[in-house]
């Protein structure tokens, strides 16, 4: 009785000093964002990042004694804070966005809103498509058309990243696909039009791997998302050059689109 009341006692008590250690190793750079932003140069900001990064190896190897949500919930935490320091990232970029989300997958896959930040800031901020893809295969794993509900939307977020990022179109389609097949699986409007939409899009794949119609309906995927206002202006961009229009309305966006694909 006294060796299991001294573990039950031990094992918080561990987890609470590991914690407190990722605190520590956070507090020098939640120190550096008290700073005002002007006054920090290029090269300052350049080292801050190194900083990170090196907190964040650290913490991808900290053990979580049980509490991986705790776990992915900081790092997401850290990366919102990161993402939308945008005088920062106008200097240094979104390198680290993949490092949060590695952290994020490997102690929580099912932390679904964690994807859409994974897709757009890796992909479209960082360049770093193949790595966000493979972050979502690896999250995909764990997760199943039911659990957690609405997951649809990873397969979705894989390929937009997929035909956008990568240009392939084949691998675009098989996303988009399996993204319209579990959302099959629920009968409300959101998960309905999400399966219409995944599966029109992989047809216009399916028929021209150039569709200009497909890229057009991916890139108001990523509108449908509840973006920043950087993404949606280069969405509304990439769909104006492809020949469809924006149109907004008390409802939301309508798409149009060009007369011939």
């Amino acid at each position: 009785m006294l060796r299991l009341s001294y573990q039950a006692f031990i094992t918080p008590l561990v987890a609470c000093f590991c914690i407190l250690g990722v605190s520590a190793l956070q507090f020098p750079r939640l120190q550096s964002l008290l700073i005002s932003q002007q006054s920090l140069s290029s090269a300052v900001l350049e080292k801050e990042v190194k900083a990170e990064h090196l907190r964040l190896a650290a913490l991808k190897e900290l053990p979580s004694f049980g509490y991986d949500n705790l776990m992915a919930n900081w790092a997401y935490l850290n990366f919102l804070q990161y993402f939308g320091d945008d005088e920062a990232r106008d200097k240094t970029g979104y390198s680290l966005s993949p490092e949060y989300f590695d952290i994020i997958i490997k102690h929580d896959p099912r932390f679904l809103a964690s994807y859409i930040g994974l897709s757009t800031s890796t992909s479209m901020y960082a360049a770093m498509p193949e790595r966000a893809i493979d972050l979502m295969k690896q999250g995909l794993k764990s997760l199943s058309p039911e659990v957690p509900e609405k997951s649809y939307y990873v397969w979705r977020y894989k390929g937009i990243d997929e035909l956008l990022f990568l240009g392939n179109a084949h691998a675009a389609k098989d996303s988009l696909n399996m993204a319209a097949n579990w959302a099959s699986n629920f009968s409300d409007e959101e998960s309905k039009f999400i399966a219409h939409n995944s599966h029109q899009t992989a047809v216009f794949l399916s028929h021209n791997p150039d569709s200009r119609y497909a890229r057009i309906a991916t890139w108001a995927m990523v509108l449908m998302n509840k973006v920043d206002d950087k993404t949606r202006k280069r969405a509304v961009k990439e769909i104006e050059s492809l020949g469809g229009k924006v149109i907004s309305t008390p409802t939301g966006n309508k798409i149009t689109f060009p007369p011939k694909d």
